[in-house]
């Protein structure tokens, strides 16, 4: 048995080495969005694939409960120096995007496999039907790039010269994604070497038993702070733009069931499989870690101290029926997953917040938008494909201080690239970068101010692709009296007689001289406008936050006339409710009630998954009034139009 002082040592063993990976990584990656955006993971594993140490200071920040044993298990004879790779989403489960290819290593120690290294690198393209692999219009995995199931990609030290020439035969970009892989082989023999250091210094039974324990720790860490909150069943709902090109809203539903030191993610009413690219490939894994991101992010707030590995997610239990989006059947599209997981990131923090109000935050902007660029440099008559930047929107009211600017809370472990770069890497102009004003949620305490970036392109023909643009209709919401954030938006030629608002769309095809615009979302305000200091709201005018009008209406506050500020907010009326959504989500919800989407899931959950999506598109097409019985009506209609639906079980689920 390990005493705490040497578990503790083994931990920060681990920890360092998985920054060495990090670093390896790092410092020898070949593109940009891996070098300079760190859209990529390493960690360390033990003998069944369960992770049990990740960096904390390089790359994303979603895997620390992620297992690859699934994806272990289908690739046979394991040797020394061998390596194996995947980015197929439905093999195994540990990719959830073709863009993502996840590599692991054994590690052995007296012929024995003691562990595995592992990691991703998210490539920049992996072809498919659009530049950079992802757009929100693909309707199935076959369109979103070249898929390889687990297989070995290095033999025993020896690349697979042939596996490389299918990549390199398939990909828009070769270069960059064989010398990101190779990084990474790189940083997995660094893991491979520090593990040997802590064999070396514990021994090997002493290294796997505190490999143990070390998950066990996090799992008693995680259920000491689930304890901590009153049990109770608290739900909330929450919602992308759209489910698919210029159409409905995809909706996320969320009971949050507290026991004592337990607790289950029931998404049971959560929209069907969709006919679009946001499905979230959990496989059925009832501790998927995309489904656990926002609960490692809730964990790790209320402590800081909690070990980040495969433990934590011990005491959840997710349930996600199968045809839906959040774990839908091949061959679904699933290349935009990450913005269905922002949006079930506000999901489960939205039901936190009602179970923990005084410790939880307003929802951050949930858009972590990321700019492709395919165009031709006239410079040097190449083509170019590159990722410019993420446009990562504010984070939510915190119940101490304001929402961090910029850098929306859940995502932002994606780094900006320096316009520098950029410009010299890719054939772009940059017009503007900086914060928007009056963005930000009001409230006690603001909420973060969203990114606005604009670019002007020099080439006919020039692509864009901008993956997991949300929040143009429903808006971060606030809590506590806090206001709603403002809305993200998308221009071509702002501010000319060529403007054009593209709503929610994700990609766009510009000529020379024309100009991008890009703004993402704020954050949530927390508390009460009203309640904010008139020196901060001054000093956000100043600062050119907020605007002046933006400090009267919202924050009664005259600037420089403190009894004009005093009259205005002695009329203000305070806020009721936990939540405040917009008013885009309020008149939404007039018409599709709780009540209604419960008729919605019973009917749909009854029909064989390949109508789900087609019958909920249709069911909206009808939907007149509100309420469950409007629902019906709607279905009655779609029934009488196609007649090939197999409306007899429909009827007794409806019933």
């Amino acid at each position: 048995m390990f005493d705490k002082m040497t578990l503790q040592v083994l931990a920060n063993h681990a920890r360092a080495a998985a920054e060495n990976m990090a670093h390896t990584l790092h410092r020898t990656a070949h593109s940009a969005f891996v070098k300079e955006t760190q859209d990529f993971t390493v960690m360390l594993m033990d003998q069944a694939g369960d992770t049990f140490a990740v960096p904390m200071d390089l790359g994303a920040t979603w895997y620390p409960g992620l297992t690859y044993g699934r994806a272990i298990a289908m690739v046979d004879d394991y040797r020394p120096g061998d390596v194996a790779f995947t980015n197929d989403p439905y093999s195994g489960h540990v990719a959830t995007h073709a863009p993502d290819t996840h590599l692991w290593k054994p590690v052995f120690a007296d012929d024995e496999i003691v562990a595995w290294t592992g990691g991703h690198i998210h490539n920049t393209d992996m072809g498919g039907a659009v530049p950079a692999s992802l757009s929100r219009s693909l309707t199935e995995i076959h369109q979103e790039g070249i898929r390889f199931p687990p297989m070995k990609l290095v033999n025993e030290g020896v690349f697979d010269e042939q596996i490389l020439r299918i990549m390199q035969t398939n990909v828009r970009k070769p270069a960059l994604n064989i010398g990101d892989i190779k990084a990474l082989v790189g940083a997995l023999n660094t893991g491979e070497r520090k593990v040997h250091q802590m064999i070396a210094r514990f021994g090997k039974a002493g290294f796997v038993q505190g490999v143990a324990a070390l998950k066990d720790q996090a799992e008693a860490q995680a259920r000491d702070i689930l304890c901590a909150i009153p049990d109770g069943d608290y739900r909330f709902a929450d919602y992308a733009d759209e489910d698919s090109d210029q159409a409905n809203p995809c909706r996320l539903n969320l009971v949050l069931k507290i026991r004592g030191d337990s607790a289950v993610l029931d998404f049971t009413g959560s929209d069907p499989q969709l006919g679009s690219s946001l499905n979230v490939p959990s496989g059925g894994d009832p501790r998927h870690t995309m489904l656990l991101v926002g609960i490692y992010y809730v964990l790790y707030t209320l402590n800081p101290r909690i070990l980040l590995n495969a433990g934590l997610t011990r005491p959840f239990t997710c349930i996600a029926p199968q045809g839906t989006v959040l774990n839908p059947v091949a061959p679904a599209a699933v290349g935009m997953r990450s913005l269905t997981c922002a949006r079930l990131r506000s999901v489960i923090f939205g039901a936190f917040s009602q179970a923990i109000p005084d410790r939880m935050p307003a929802a951050p902007a949930g858009n972590n938008c990321i700019i492709n660029v395919m165009t031709r440099d006239e410079r040097t008559q190449k083509a170019v494909i590159a990722a410019v930047n993420p446009v990562v929107g504010g984070g939510g009211g915190m119940p101490w201080r304001d929402g961090t600017n910029g850098s929306g809370a859940d995502a932002a472990y994606l780094k900006n690239t320096p316009i520098e770069i950029t410009e010299t890497e890719v054939p772009v102009e940059f017009v503007r970068y900086g914060l928007a004003q009056d963005s930000g949620g009001a409230g006690r305490w603001r909420g973060g101010l969203a990114t606005e970036m604009a670019f002007r392109v020099f080439a006919p023909d020039s692509r864009i692709t901008a993956r997991n643009r949300d929040r143009s209709f429903f808006r971060p919401w606030g809590i506590l009296g806090g206001k709603a954030a403002g809305l993200a938006e998308m221009i071509v030629n702002p501010g000319t007689p060529e403007e054009r608002r593209t709503g929610s769309a994700d990609t766009a095809i510009l000529g020379p001289g024309d100009v991008l615009m890009i703004r993402s979302a704020g954050g949530g305000g927390r508390g009460d406008p009203m309640q904010r200091e008139v020196w901060r709201v001054e000093q956000d005018v100043a600062r050119g936050y907020v605007s002046a009008e933006a400090a009267r209406r919202d924050y009664g506050v005259v600037v420089g006339d403190a009894d004009a500020t005093a009259a205005l907010r002695a009329r203000a009326e305070e806020h009721k409710g936990h939540f405040h959504f917009g008013p885009e989500r309020d008149g939404f919800e007039a018409r599709w009630t709780d009540a209604a989407y419960d008729a919605l899931t019973a009917i749909l959950a009854a029909l064989p998954i390949h109508w789900r999506f087609f019958a909920k598109t249709e069911i909206f097409r009808r939907m007149e009034g509100n309420g469950p019985q409007a629902v019906h009506r709607a279905f009655d209609a779609v029934c009488a139009r196609f007649p090939d639906l197999p409306r007899p079980a429909l009827a007794q689920a409806a019933e």
